[in-house]
């Protein structure tokens, strides 16, 4: 049992305890159930709704493209009869890995709830990948039934049963009433059990696939506030991805309507703009290079900010939010709150978070620990935790952290030991006041003349060229230097940048960049003339 965040030796600031070296959330426990009780994430997370039911009128999903919505009432008898066909139709039982290879839509979150309910693990994946990368996905997981679309069916082997979410068989799934001796046969599924196999590549590069339990996913809608009033949530991230996985999830529970930006194979800030209006978005989430694009859209169109009147909020997550675009962000949004969130796959998501204004309001922090969450900021060389304000690996610990790689035990003892401590791989710090910042990858970091040197800084200062839409960083082994940055530029359509035109950016700008200005400390992640280590 962990220490309460009342404990004396816990620091009511931070939430640090010297004595253990380890951080703890300071915020209320989520009231998860006891966890020997046999219940299923859906079961649970539904529980949450209001009672009685929303009216229908208002949607629990939108399809963006095509304007097809699903009133919560008709959402949660589809799920149920997609269960019962799933048992009665398919003969799907508890343990069994269902495949899913299919873009967003409104059919994709009835099915994550139904293959939930019936205790098979859900295991989404990009449907814009190869046949040849779904082929080694499919050697992980072992699936025994796939769902696809027409588009993608012909990327799974012919060996394998696939149902098409396009098709009239799946369209009757969703409709047909179950017989009573179906509905009557539930399956009785454990918290422990697996909900969902996800894809990550882990800390290695090397795709992995990631248990998740229902255990798991309950405190992602157990920790969540109630809102204060009806919220649209436009979801432009794939729903495979577990940022888009766990939004869909708990959107639903929390009786918020769901606006699916559907069909893109990239993502396009001009036609995601206009839907905000269109559909009352109040709450947007979006990855870094799609924040980008919004900000980059609004400053060179000035009308456009007077059409998102509704939006709140955006949601950011999948990596570090360079200090410049929270900047321009603000510049240009100036009613709308930027928030951002950090975890992983093997987190079942975000484990932090800012809640509320004035934690939102500081600039480049991922926010505080979430409920029951326990962290550590570790020297990556010497093992040692280190207190508040000093740079380190992270680890973290909570009922969020998967259960395993599916058959790969050495991985899984390599990122997770035997107290429940997983190494995050990113180095960052918890400062004073117990708010979490990333600086980097840890095994991202170039080794630059013995020094060890974030390439996040390098991209992000590339990113605020106006001719750069995306940049990456990694190291090229180096005789003398040890290793050197190498650029990856993805330049502005129309867009005539050449690498002269960058080197002059950078040397013009001189900062970010190890090759013209002190490197930054490992003990305090500033460069060293900020550091007094």
């Amino acid at each position: 049992m962990p220490p309460s965040p009342s404990d004396p030796d816990i620091d009511p600031r931070s939430g640090y305890c010297a004595a253990t070296r380890t951080f703890h959330s300071l915020r209320s426990l989520a009231p998860l159930p006891p966890p020997d009780l046999p219940l299923s994430f859906p079961a649970f997370a539904l529980s949450f709704l209001p009672d009685p039911l929303l009216p229908s009128p208002r949607p629990a999903l939108v399809d963006a493209g095509t304007g097809a919505a699903v009133p919560f009432p008709a959402f949660l008898s589809r799920t149920r009869a997609l269960a019962a066909a799933l048992r009665a139709r398919v003969r799907l039982a508890p343990g069994d890995v269902a495949f899913v290879l299919a873009p967003a839509g409104v059919h994709v979150p009835v099915l994550y709830y139904a293959l939930m309910a019936v205790g098979a693990d859900v295991s989404p994946a990009n449907p814009a990948l190869t046949a040849a990368e779904v082929s080694r996905l499919l050697a992980l997981s072992n699936p025994r039934v796939a769902f696809a679309v027409a588009g993608t069916r012909g990327k799974l082997p012919p060996g394998l049963r696939t149902v098409l979410l396009d098709s009239p068989t799946f369209l009757s799934f969703l409709h047909d009433e179950p017989e009573d001796d179906v509905a009557a046969a539930a399956a009785v599924v454990r918290q422990s059990d697996p909900a969902a196999v996800l894809y990550s590549s882990g800390t290695t590069g090397r795709a992995k696939a990631v248990v998740i339990t229902h255990r798991n996913l309950m405190p992602c809608t157990a920790t969540q506030a109630p809102p204060p009033g009806p919220e649209v949530f436009m979801v432009a991230v794939p729903l495979f991805h577990i940022y888009g996985f766990i939004l869909c999830l708990k959107g639903v529970s929390a009786a918020h309507t769901l606006v699916l930006h559907t069909a893109r194979r990239r993502f396009d800030a001009t036609a995601v703009l206009p839907d905000i209006p269109r559909f009352g978005v109040t709450r947007l989430a979006l990855a870094p290079p799609a924040l980008l694009a919004i900000v980059r859209a609004a400053e060179e169109d000035a009308a456009a900010i007077a059409r998102v009147a509704t939006l709140k909020a955006v949601t950011c997550g999948g990596a570090p939010v360079a200090a410049d675009l929270i900047a321009r962000f603000s510049r240009k949004f100036p009613g709308v709150s930027l928030v951002q969130g950090y975890g992983l796959t093997e987190t079942t998501s975000s484990f932090c978070c800012p809640v509320g204004e004035e934690e939102g309001a500081g600039s480049g922090s991922v926010g505080r620990l979430s409920s029951g969450a326990q962290a550590r900021i570790v020297h990556p060389e010497t093992g040692v935790a280190l207190p508040p304000g000093v740079a380190g690996e992270l680890w973290v610990r909570g009922p969020f952290v998967m259960k395993g790689y599916l058959g790969e035990k050495d991985s899984t003892s390599e990122i997770l030991d035997s107290e429940g401590w997983l190494r995050t791989g990113d180095v960052c710090y918890i400062d004073q006041d117990g708010f979490i910042y990333t600086v980097d990858r840890l095994k991202e970091l170039i080794k630059y003349k013995g020094y060890q040197v974030p390439p996040a800084e390098l991209e992000n200062l590339l990113q605020t060229h106006p001719d750069i839409d995306e940049a990456a960083v990694a190291p090229y082994p180096d005789d003398e230097a040890g290793e050197l940055p190498v650029v990856f530029i993805v330049r502005r359509p129309g867009s005539h940048l050449h690498e002269s035109h960058i080197t002059e950016f950078v040397a013009i700008c001189q900062t970010g960049c190890a090759l013209q200005a002190d490197p930054p400390c490992l003990s305090c992640g500033f460069h060293t003339e900020k550091c007094d280590m």
